[in-house]
């Protein structure tokens, strides 16, 4: 299996750089056995089966991408990926007009600075120095965008590019097909007969990061974190046992769910996942799928031909395009159902 095997082309004027005025004016295309067809994200209602649990990624996306400058001048930025054990000290990625080394510091602001601590390729470990260094993360960090998105954040992406249920700390990227709902779409889906569960996977810069390698078993996936409370493996899991749907909101519910299984059964707790998806994975967990559409070559593209087949999810993306629809983290929707191949 070759990556070059998951290419397409897509015109750079269907690439989403901002959002829609309202989250679920969104597009959607429905793909399944029978063909596709068009609706719009606030129609979700409608494959709404009673009884469906609807899995929800909760991370929250921090402003974790620092712009400032050497004592010097010279500009730099720091990109906070997870913090570490000991207090303000975190785990980044880093550059500048000359390499980081250790002991250098980069001023963010007057009361806001970074040293660094080591180095190791493009991966830094750095200390935040601040006197309260959540409140100036939130107060000098900027939204991380995806680098396709290519403009300044602005006031309204710190809305926007944040799901309306985020709850806990960690994202560098937001689960974006969770962009698509709002509190009122999503009561009138539970009033449809949905449930919606919470699993939590703070979602790294890996995400876009491309595959550089032909051959696809050979790629190795970045590990991310992810909580699965005990509450949430006993839905996941009477739903599985009484035969009704369990419904990923994004790949990365989808990733959480399928890591965090074992033979059939949901597991509570916590732990790192670096799970690749690809054709001729054997899902324990998921039957339906809400996702965006994805880069070509990519690790998501090939996760969602897991579900619906290589041939199915191109000749989908490819209507897409005819039909002008918005692609990545702004984009439009689609919603599939696992199928057999």
């Amino acid at each position: 299996m070759k990556t070059s095997d998951f290419d397409f082309v897509l015109p750079e004027s269907l690439i989403a750089k901002c959002p829609l005025q309202q989250r679920d004016a969104s597009r959607l295309l429905i793909v399944n056995e029978g063909g596709l067809n068009h609706q719009h994200t606030r129609d979700l209602t409608d494959l709404v089966q009673q009884g469906d649990v609807w899995v929800i990624n909760d991370t929250r996306v921090i402003p974790a991408r620092l712009l400032g400058h050497r004592p010097s001048g010279g500009k730099a930025e720091i990109l906070l990926l997870e913090p570490s054990d000991v207090p303000d000290v975190w785990t980044a990625w880093g550059k500048a007009n000359k390499p980081l080394k250790q002991g250098d510091r980069i001023i963010i602001a007057d009361e806001f600075v970074v040293e660094i601590l080591n180095r190791q390729g493009k991966e830094v470990e750095v200390r935040l120095l601040a006197d309260d260094v959540p409140t100036a993360i939130e107060t000098y960090g900027h939204i991380p965008l995806p680098p396709y998105i290519d403009r300044p954040d602005s006031e309204e992406d710190k809305r926007r590019y944040q799901t309306v249920f985020a709850e806990h700390d960690g994202a560098v990227a937001a689960p974006t097909a969770g962009l698509h709902l709002t509190k009122n779409l999503m009561q009138r889906m539970e009033d449809a007969g949905a449930r919606f569960v919470h699993v939590t996977l703070h979602v790294g810069p890996g995400t876009f990061q491309p595959v550089q390698v032909d051959d696809v078993h050979a790629h190795l996936m970045h590990e991310e974190a992810y909580v699965v409370s005990q509450d949430a493996a006993d839905a996941i899991n009477q739903a599985k046992a009484e035969g009704r749907r369990v419904v990923a909101v994004g790949t990365t519910s989808l990733r959480t769910l399928e890591a965090a299984s074992q033979n059939g059964v949901m597991c509570a707790g916590k732990g790192r996942t670096d799970i690749f998806i690809y054709p001729g994975y054997e899902f324990q967990m998921v039957d339906a799928l809400l996702t965006n559409f994805h880069l070509p070559q990519s690790t998501l593209l090939m996760l969602v031909a897991a579900l619906v087949g290589r041939e199915r999810v191109l000749s989908s993306y490819e209507h897409a395009i005819e039909q002008k629809y918005r692609f990545y983290s702004y984009g439009d929707a689609m919603f599939t159902t696992r199928m057999k191949l």
